[in-house]
């Protein structure tokens, strides 16, 4: 039985990090159970993945079918789940929104590392590369601990 059911990756609009973590995720463990989704802290309303972030899935033949952003809700969380955000400020954030949330880490934090991971938005596609290729480095550190807490 797996420690965590639910796995939930939060940035700030989900269309870019979040789905980017969750695409990349997807594609490492295939084995596992665990329910694997993305979502944003401000999602103001539908909105597909990031132009740019799609076109550095693809580079890396991974793609994430009929994105469409959606805010985190207290519906998504329950005892099983773990939060990983991309920066500090977003895990406070819900903190402060869902107080019952226990499980929470920046995914740095999760990994043993420190900081946040930058948002891209707005910057260029060698941008999103390194986001993306940060990212996955991250998310395998994050596969094996929590193939390890098993």
């Amino acid at each position: 039985m797996e420690k965590y059911q639910k796995l939930i990756f939060v940035c700030t609009g989900n269309t870019c990090r979040s789905p980017m973590a969750e695409a990349i995720y997807r594609n490492l463990e295939k084995v596992s159970e665990r329910k694997v989704l993305s979502r944003g802290l401000v999602v103001l309303f539908p909105e597909p993945i990031n132009p740019k972030a799609e076109v550095v899935l693809k580079k890396h033949d991974l793609e994430i079918m009929n994105h469409v952003s959606k805010g985190l809700k207290t519906s998504d969380i329950d005892d099983n789940t773990i939060i990983l955000t991309m920066t500090e400020s977003q895990k406070r954030k819900i903190l402060e929104l869902y107080p019952g949330v226990k499980d929470i880490y920046t995914i740095k934090e999760y990994a043993g590392e420190i900081g946040d991971v930058v948002d891209p938005y707005g910057g260029t596609l060698v941008e999103y590369e390194e986001c993306y290729i940060e990212l996955a480095r991250l998310v395998k550190k994050t596969v094996y601990k929590l193939n390890e807490e098993e």
